[in-house]
């Protein structure tokens, strides 16, 4: 990628050329209050520094798209995926 003055970019952003950062993967396992009156099981995995992390952008997520209250959904449990 070419920068404004021509410079070319390898690598991520703020980080030495060349090089790139690998986070690990969570799993995130919980429920959420549908709108249909039912607990809905879910699963997301998301790359991730931190298992705190995992769960914010999980509520966000699942927020986001169904339209829950982060008091509507129950994270049961948050795990470190083997690396694929």
């Amino acid at each position: 990628m070419r920068g404004a003055e021509g410079y070319v970019y390898q690598g991520s952003p703020g980080g030495p050329a060349g090089f790139e950062a690998k986070m690990p993967t969570y799993t995130v396992r919980g429920t959420f209050y549908a709108r249909r009156g039912y607990w809905q099981r879910f699963s997301k995995q998301h790359d991730a520094a931190t298992p705190e992390i995992a769960r914010e952008w999980a509520l966000s997520e699942i927020g986001g798209c169904h339209s829950v209250k982060r008091s509507a959904v129950r994270i049961e449990s948050i795990v470190e995926s083997a690396p694929s």
